[in-house]
């Protein structure tokens, strides 16, 4: 690699303070989500298609289409990151609520139980394409309406799947969680390094991941 710098195929601001937070350089490469010509990705589940499984392709399209961007825009060839996050309530994916009653929903249905917090990163570089998913459990304890109607009030479960966000005020609701903590925020940091690692990314301190 000509350059320490990978791009991130991503908006989340999450993911940014985590590549931040360890000293990885990273440069945004946006994908399509809007019209005129649609999503670059689409994120519809397939039919039968199992949340472990749906969360490992869309990471994967993600990450080979950022690839094609880059060579197609003829942009400096260097490792780009892609990840997806999705909640998981028993088989049930849970994506991000388009609105206020589909978050309360959302909400509710996650109060007093324990679901799934599926993370699938991918690493595509000209050694090819390496991927993992980091799975989390996290335990909600019981919410009455009135607070989920608060919560719901304030602008973070939007942009978030789930409905929620553990680094924020959801975190008073949150009795247990077993599994990584970046994880659920959407980015594993320690999966993350070590398929960054692999594809010779070191962090800014130059010192290997």
């Amino acid at each position: 690699m000509s350059e320490n710098r990978i791009y991130l195929a991503s908006k989340s601001p999450r993911r940014k303070e985590l590549l931040q937070q360890v000293g990885i350089a990273y440069e945004v490469l946006l994908l399509r989500d809007a019209p005129p010509r649609g999503p670059d990705v689409t994120e519809i589940v397939l039919p039968g298609e199992k949340p472990q499984a749906y969360v490992a392709r869309v990471t994967q399209e993600k990450a080979e289409m950022a690839w094609k961007v880059i060579q197609l825009r003829g942009l400096p060839q260097r490792p780009v990151l892609a990840a997806d996050t999705t909640v998981v309530l028993g088989e049930q994916i849970l994506g991000k609520p388009a609105n206020r009653d589909a978050a309360i929903a959302m909400l509710s249905q996650l109060a007093g139980q324990t679901h799934q917090v599926l993370t699938s990163i991918a690493v595509r570089s000209e050694q090819g394409l390496h991927t993992v998913t980091q799975c989390s459990e996290v335990s909600f304890a019981a919410m009455s309406q009135a607070e989920i109607a608060a919560y719901c009030d304030t602008s973070e479960p939007y942009d978030k799947a789930g409905g929620y966000g553990i680094q924020g005020a959801a975190a008073r609701y949150i009795a247990n969680i077993r599994g990584s903590y970046s994880g659920i925020m959407g980015l594993p940091i320690f999966e993350t390094c070590q398929l960054l690692e692999a594809a010779g990314v070191r962090n800014t301190t130059d010192r290997p991941l």
